[in-house]
């Protein structure tokens, strides 16, 4: 099953682009949030709970999902331990795919080159 997420920073801003690309990408459950990314997010949290193992969780952008680089990789490294795949629209990125796990793992690797400069 495609699983979306979608979500706004504020209540002024708007869900529908978002929507509209998730379902023309074949999501069939879709969880919706207006909060910013540094809050609690309780759909984020279904959207978890929700996932089983050969969905796929599809967001518009990756700035969507993840607060931060290493929040993003621990989040897709989650859904990997569970045996769900991930896919952003925008980025270009799909874990179904060898190129898609590539780039993921590039990401995945400045990310921990980062963190080990900093710890330096």
């Amino acid at each position: 099953m495609k699983i979306g997420y979608a979500r706004v920073s504020t209540k002024d801003q708007n869900l529908e682009m978002q929507i509209e690309a998730l379902g023309r990408n074949g999501c069939t459950k879709i969880f919706q949030e207006t909060k910013s990314a540094v809050k609690e997010r309780p759909e984020l949290e279904k959207m978890l709970e929700h996932t089983r193992e050969g969905d796929v969780v599809v967001v518009w952008k990756l700035d969507r999902l993840g607060r931060s680089l290493k929040h993003l990789i621990d989040m897709v490294s989650g859904f990997r331990d569970k045996g769900v795949e991930f896919i952003s629209l925008n980025d270009r990125i799909d874990t179904t795919t060898v190129q898609g796990r590539l780039t993921f793992n590039i990401f995945a690797s400045f990310a921990e080159f980062e963190r080990e400069l900093i710890r330096e």
